[in-house]
């Protein structure tokens, strides 16, 4: 306990799965917490973990995203969560659904760095360092290629790219920018895609679900709280040495 006191945190995509995993293992650990989501009523309860704030914010929105740098202040730690799975080849992927994605998964990120990152440098120059900035990439697209997840797996790779330019660009300011690969999480979102999948192709969804578990090289799905250890690694003291890598949390998909 204790590993984040100190510190103050902005999450995105709090209000569900590994973002609010995260938003409360930050809390244990003494964390400052704003928790952020599009959806505020998907926050309720977390102010029982611990957390400080909980805010509804839409990554998609510039303006919004500034004002909210602008009316917090320096803040220290920033985790990247909001995304969204596309299903589908390249014959099914629209310049709509491309645009969603890329601005979802991606933007997103730019927006909330550009937007937060000079308050993390004063911060860290105050303190000596311990600024870091945990962005949620994907072991199952971004580490490796598979079927169906085109523009997904695109996004991915491109938060890769992001994470080390940033980490590269920021090294010796005190700034730290690093990414979690996760494999298949149980989550909400999890279970929405599974119910959309039996949907269109007629499966049961336990066939979906045993689908999912069988392509675990551990056979089993992963856990929000355990993308959450990882993040809090990544957020804390104990990561001093580290930037610029991807953590790649996912049973052994990447293998």
């Amino acid at each position: 306990m204790g590993r984040l006191e100190g510190r103050r945190a902005v999450l995105t995509a709090a209000g569900a799965g590994i973002g609010r995993a995260t938003a409360e293992a930050f809390a244990r650990e003494g964390a400052e917490v704003i928790a952020t989501d599009v959806d505020r009523a998907k926050l309720d309860g977390l102010e029982s973990a611990g957390v400080a704030e909980r805010l509804a914010l839409d990554v998609r929105d510039t303006a919004a995203v500034n004002a909210l740098a602008a009316s917090l202040g320096p803040i220290d730690l920033l985790f990247n969560c909001a995304g969204f799975v596309h299903h589908g080849t390249v014959l099914e992927c629209s310049e709509d659904d491309w645009d969603f994605s890329f601005d979802l998964n991606v933007k997103s990120m730019h927006r909330m760095i550009a937007a937060f990152l000079p308050g993390m440098l004063e911060r860290a120059e105050a303190r000596g360092g311990a600024s870091a900035i945990v962005n949620v990439a994907s072991g199952a697209s971004s580490i490796r290629g598979i079927p169906n997840r085109y523009v997904y797996g695109a996004t991915k790779a491109a938060v890769i790219g992001l994470t080390k330019a940033v980490a590269a660009d920021f090294i010796r300011r005190g700034v730290r920018c690093n990414a979690i690969a996760p494999g298949t999480v149980q989550s909400p979102s999890l279970q929405d895609r599974v119910a959309a999948l039996a949907a269109s192709t007629g499966a049961s969804e336990d066939k979906v679900w045993a689908d999912f578990v069988a392509r675990q090289p551990m056979g089993r799905l992963g856990t929000a709280e355990e993308m959450a250890a990882v993040a809090v690694y990544l957020a804390s003291d104990e990561s001093a040495f580290t930037t610029g890598i991807v953590v790649s949390s996912d049973g052994g998909f990447s293998l």
